[in-house]
């Protein structure tokens, strides 16, 4: 018959498939279980409000019309509900072809079944296959697994989880309308059970039969595979079902009178006395041996191969002691509600004499010395055939050498002649060459007889009395002996130790040691070495998993790999995270040192103050901290780079990756408790707490880079990465609040799974410390609350004319936070700008385009000032009729524009102080950028001269990279931003000249400082006034700009005309102030004078400027 597993044996290779797929599957669905959104919980009450309306269970199914039509008729729901689905469908379908892939799985192996039983494999019945050891394997295997899944889907992902998840599913996908589609069948298997994970949670009833029922399996079969198992020794108390995930008996079989019965006995108080005292003794015992063993020089080569079985049967008494003592120890093996359970984990405790070090201290020598047999029988494996040779040449050749003695032919060996021992010993020399070590049985017998025979001889020929013939046979048979040790060199040896050594069972029990082994790493840092082959062992795990999936050559096999892999690299990550914590925390003390304690030496000294400044004390404290730092640095450096699972460990590569993650760890918390504001502050604490954070962040990069040398890493290049990373993400996290389809965190460029940055609970507002430091510059700079002097950069209360602060903000935000946090909080306005912008159409179309009243009154005044180039009769009466006709507008209109005018003026401090720094700093940077801009304009204007010469292609992402590092450098200028796409809209440039006029009354021209509000009751700020309606006309299509400016310019001439004939002297101030908004806008547009002029003769503008 076949081999079952051949590659050409259909039947073997379809289960084969089936098992393979199903750890696929687990792996899969334990890697989704910590992507679940969070949403989907409805653990934050805010969630379930705002979501409660579009997310739905299986009640949904029960009438979908229903509720579909709910969210028809709310627009803002069916707003919520489509950007709900843009940020989740990705995930929300990766779980779906999870949970479909588990659907097909147990329909896959029923079809499996049928076949068997319908005769599709010709002479396999299931009968037959369960007769044969690798198919009774793989059938039982194939059951289990799909139990598997069921409970790990049940434990990892909730019932009313799945339930929403797969409602979204069906709502977002064309999973609805396909005619094919099995989501019926999927949503039957894995409806909620009601089973939950809590502690002390009740377990449903029927619970897990009925859930495993729910997809019917062939009855015939099962029995045939609990009468498989029945014939095995399987049970414990406490068992792991796969991959650490583990379940006491006595509380899953509470509910089945037979098993309960047959555990009963199992469970007895005495039985458990007995068990424990046992394993008690057992790893008493065992561990003393294994130290015994790991002594320097006492597994030496000829110790291990005269003793395979006694050190075999130490390691599996090990490994069954550390088993046992594990799993009946586990916290999640005892349901803290159950009294009974609660007893015997106790008594267990209590007889085993349990203590969490020892047990520790087991494993770690138990892994050292696996590791050391395991590396030693390699070697001998690798070296077997050639020592095997060497032997038999040496042993042959030393026979062949006594009977060249025996031959009397040479002189010195004063040796009678003897043909017969002569003979002899080139027969002997000839049986040794015929070894074969192929046939492993024959030589050992034949060895032994060679090795007695050459033992018979030195006793009944007299040869003991010359000692060069004696230590010529002493010499053979010592490399016969060698010979029988190398035969015994087998590979079986590695595969038991294998078996023997499985610790996936404690995949997830092994953080219960996580503490000891960083304490013990703490106080010992050279312990990195022991632990190794513990982490080696624990990669062992892995085998299970990926046995049978390597088996069917599928796929799946480097994706699982990786899953679990990674999964155990987390893990030696985590454990040796202790040593980047100490560093940090002996950094720390070195900071308070370096900053409070020892003062920084002058250039020139004066010999009597010497003393003083030596601070013997405070440098020696110094010292010796770092000398702690460099120890912990060799602790981890002392373990070699090894292969865990898939994935190669570098010892360097962790140190530096633990560093960066306490440094993001720290810092990231120091930002988020430095810029946490009191609104309420009389004075703004801005200023301070800056300053503060400034010097908190001074002293972690002054001793990062004391630090840097002494453990081997680029502090600079670590600092500056680690700090614009954790500035990237909280910016970019704050700008989710403002995105449509949000930047999850696995989707993240900024956020690492390795180097993780925290997340804080939001205090406010803002999610992250960036967006409550804009929000309070914002507030402390408001326009109705402040008033921008533009030549001076400074902002002053309104009513107490205390300035509020100025440009020194900027340097100081540039000094605490870099260059990262300046672009950071550049990048956090311009989504500002762009919600202001859009709220602000939402509102002109609510206030003006949907009020017939102000049409009217807007289309009256057009009639009235057409054309716009002639000048308007009785124009005062005209334009304040308009004004006061539209007064209800203006007050949402103005707040609208001065948010906008304000967050521009921030955005130009900022590129102002970006672009000092850069040429100050990085001059040659800011020189290169400036002419590679003016390069590509000067490009990009001779191409639209002339269409023939280059230009950038759609493809090509250098203008989108140039523009990143301009912004970063500061040389840019926000008002000449595009921050929305716009349409037309009618009376735009009407509504914003009558804004302005209706404004101008509110200020009034001040020699020293320009326009200046006239009553601080009613607040207006001329430079947001001016940057806000400029940056709203710079979205729309230039002639809206300029048939804005023609009726500025009608309004200017009209007036003066009117002035003029009712002989007015003075200018008055209305005109002023429009004629001080067209020189504004000229320079802030950066614009010739002459777009002006265009509209306002020449003369007025110099009557103005003499009358100012």
């Amino acid at each position: 018959m076949l081999d079952f597993l051949a590659e050409n044996n259909l039947c073997g290779q379809a289960i084969l498939r089936i098992v393979s797929c199903g750890n696929a599957i687990i792996a899969e669905l334990l890697r989704l279980s910590e992507f679940i959104p969070a949403v989907f919980r409805y653990r934050d009450r805010a969630d379930q409000q705002k979501y409660g309306d579009i997310i739905f269970d299986f009640s949904y199914f029960k009438g979908p019309e229903l509720w579909e039509s709910k969210l028809e008729a709310k627009p803002e729901l069916q707003d919520l509900d489509e950007e709900f689905r843009e940020n989740n469908i990705e995930i929300v379908t990766r779980f779906y072809l999870a949970f479909q892939s588990v659907h097909k799985y147990i329909v896959d192996l029923n079809r499996y079944l049928d076949d068997l039983n319908e005769g599709v494999y010709i002479q396999q019945t299931l009968e037959t296959v369960l007769l044969n050891e690798d198919g009774k394997q793989l059938l039982c295997e194939a059951l289990y697994l799909y139990g598997v899944m069921l409970l790990v889907i049940d434990q990892k992902i909730e019932g009313e989880v799945r339930e929403r998840m797969l409602v979204s599913y069906y709502r977002y996908s064309a999973a609805r309308s396909s005619a094919d589609s099995n989501m019926d069948d999927i949503c039957k298997l894995l409806r909620s059970t009601g089973y939950s994970s809590q502690p002390g949670a009740k377990r449903p009833p029927n619970y897990p039969e009925s859930y495993f029922q729910r997809v019917p399996i062939n009855e015939a079969f099962i029995s045939m595979v609990i009468g498989r198992l029945r014939s095995d020794d399987i049970y414990n108390q406490v068992i792991s079902i796969y991959m650490g995930i583990t379940v006491n008996l006595a509380d899953a079989w509470e509910p089945y009178k037979a098993a309960k019965t047959a555990l009963n006995n199992t469970l007895d108080l005495s039985n458990v006395r007995e068990q424990s005292s046992r394993y008690a003794t057992v790893s008493e015992r065992v561990h003393a041996q294994v130290q015994q063993f790991l002594k320097e020089g006492y597994l030496r080569e000829e110790m291990v191969l005269d003793n395979i079985p006694r050190l075999l049967n130490c390691l599996r008494d090990c490994n069954v002691a550390i088993r046992w003592l594990m799993l009946h120890t586990a916290d999640s093996a005892c349901d803290p509600n159950n009294k009974r359970l609660r007893q015997i984990k106790d008594q267990i405790l209590t007889d085993s004499r349990y203590n969490p070090k020892i047990l520790f201290q087991l494993l770690l020598d138990t892994a050292q010395f696996e590791f050391i047999l395991k590396e030693m029988f390699k070697q001998m494996l690798s070296e077997k055939q050639a020592k095997w040779e060497y032997y038999k040449k040496e042993g042959s050749e030393r026979m062949m050498e006594l009977a060249d003695v025996f031959s009397g032919v040479k002189p010195l060996t004063r040796v009678e002649k003897n043909e017969n021992l002569q003979a002899w010993f080139r027969e002997i020399s000839k049986q040794i060459m015929s070894l074969n070590h192929d046939d492993s049985t024959a030589a050992g017998r034949k060895t032994v007889q060679l090795i007695q025979a050459l033992e018979e001889v030195q006793e009944f020929h007299q040869l003991e009395s010359n000692l060069q013939v004696c230590q010529f046979l002493a010499d053979t048979r010592k490399f016969l002996h060698q010979m029988i040790r190398t035969i015994n060199i087998k590979e079986e040896v590695l595969i038991t130790m294998q078996i023997v050594g499985d610790l996936s069972f404690a995949w997830q029990l092994i953080d219960r040691f996580t503490s000891i082994m960083q304490e013990s790493i703490r106080v010992n840092p050279s312990m990195v070495t022991k632990l190794r082959a513990t982490f080696l062992k624990l990669a062992s795990a892995l085998d299970l998993p990926l046995l049978r999936i390597n088996q069917a050559n599928s796929p799946d096999l480097l994706s699982v790999s990786q899953y679990y892999s990674g999964e155990l690299v987390s893990y030696v990550r985590k454990v040796l995270q202790i040593i980047p914590e100490s560093m940090f925390t002996s950094l720390l003390k070195i900071i308070k040192l370096q900053t409070h304690d020892i003062i920084e030496v002058p250039t020139r000294l004066d010999k009597d103050k010497l003393r003083d400044y030596a601070q013997l004390g405070p440098r020696y404290e110094v010292a010796k901290l770092t000398h702690a730092i460099s120890i912990f640095t060799e602790g981890i450096l002392m373990m070699k780079t090894t292969l865990v699972g898939i994935i190669k460990v570098d010892p360097k590569q962790l140190l530096e990756d633990g560093i960066r993650k306490e440094l993001v760890k720290r810092v990231a918390f120091a930002l988020h408790k430095g810029l946490i504001f009191n609104p309420r502050a009389k004075s703004s604490e801005l200023m301070p707490k800056l300053k503060e954070l400034g010097a908190t962040m001074d002293g972690f990069h002054r001793s990062f880079e004391y630090i840097q040398d002494y453990v081997n890493i680029y502090g600079l290049k670590i600092w500056q990465e680690e700090v614009s990373r954790i500035i990237n993400y909280n910016v970019e996290q704050e700008c989710n609040n403002f995105l449509r389809t949000k930047i999850q965190d696995w989707q993240s460029m900024y956020q690492s799974t390795h180097i993780p940055i925290p997340k804080f609970t939001p205090v406010d507002e803002s999610v992250t410390f960036i967006g409550r430091l804009c929000r309070e510059i914002l507030r402390i700079t408001d326009p109705k609350m402040t008033c921008h002097i533009d030549q001076l950069n400074t902002w002053y209360d309104m009513k107490t004319h205390q300035e509020v602060t100025s440009s020194r903000l900027f340097s100081e935000i540039q000094t605490t936070l870099g260059t990262f946090g300046l672009n950071g909080l550049d990048r956090l306005l311009c989504f500002m700008i762009v919600k202001e912008l859009q709220n602000f159409l939402s509102m002109f179309q609510k206030i003006i385009l949907k009020d017939r009243t102000v049409q009217d009154t807007l289309k009256t005044l057009m009639n009235a000032v057409s054309p716009l180039k002639s000048i308007v009769a009785n124009s005062n009466k005209i334009y304040f009729s308009a004004i006061a006709k539209t007064q209800k507008i203006w007050t949402s209109y103005l707040e609208a524009i001065m948010k906008v005018g304000q967050m521009q003026i921030l955005r130009q401090q900022i590129a102002n102080e970006l672009n000092y720094s850069c040429r100050f700093d990085s001059k040659h940077l800011a020189a290169a950028l400036e002419n590679l801009n003016k390069a590509l304009l000067a490009d990009i204007e001779a191409h639209y001269q002339d269409p023939s010469l280059p230009y950038p292609k759609e493809d090509n992402t250098l203008l989108y990279e140039i523009t990143a590092y301009l912004e970063a450098a500061g040389i840019h200028n926000p008002l000449n931003k595009i921050y929305i796409t716009t349409k037309r809209l009618p009376y735009f440039p009407v509504v914003n000249f009558l804004f302005l006029i209706a404004q101008l009354p509110k200020l009034q021209y001040n020699k020293n400082l320009g326009m200046v509000c006239r009553k601080p009751a009613d607040p207006v700020d001329w430079p947001p006034l001016v940057l806000g309606l400029l940056t709203l006309l710079k979205q729309f299509h230039s002639r809206y700009t300029e048939q804005f400016l023609a009726l500025i310019g009608q309004f200017i001439r009209s007036t003066v005309e009117q002035c003029t004939s009712q002989k007015i002297p003075e200018m008055p101030a209305d005109v002023v102030g429009a004629l001080l908004f067209l020189e504004d806008y000229v320079r802030y547009t950066k614009l010739p004078r002459r777009v002006a002029e265009a509209h306002v003769p020449n003369f007025i503008f110099d009557e103005f400027r003499t009358v100012l």
